[in-house]
């Protein structure tokens, strides 16, 4: 079968299957490898940390977030 008898077949299908196979095939393109997934958190980290070092951005306390979070579950 071909792309294009796929793509046709995939169109008459309905709409929340369609949905679902859309969904499906987007996140078959988000795999990413281990070491990818840990450079991307490093590189969040440090970008993190440089923010905090320039003093654009200023810590929260750990129990003013809990405090946050537990507001909204109620």
């Amino acid at each position: 079968m071909d792309l294009k008898q796929i793509e046709s077949e995939a169109l008459h299908l309905p709409l929340e299957e369609r949905a679902a196979l859309a969904n499906r095939l987007l996140l078959s393109l988000e795999s990413r490898s281990d070491e990818e997934i840990a450079e991307n958190w490093l590189a969040e980290a440090q970008l993190r940390a440089r923010e905090l070092d320039a003093g654009i951005v200023r810590p929260i306390p750990a129990e003013e977030v809990r405090r946050k979070a537990r507001a909204l579950l109620r």
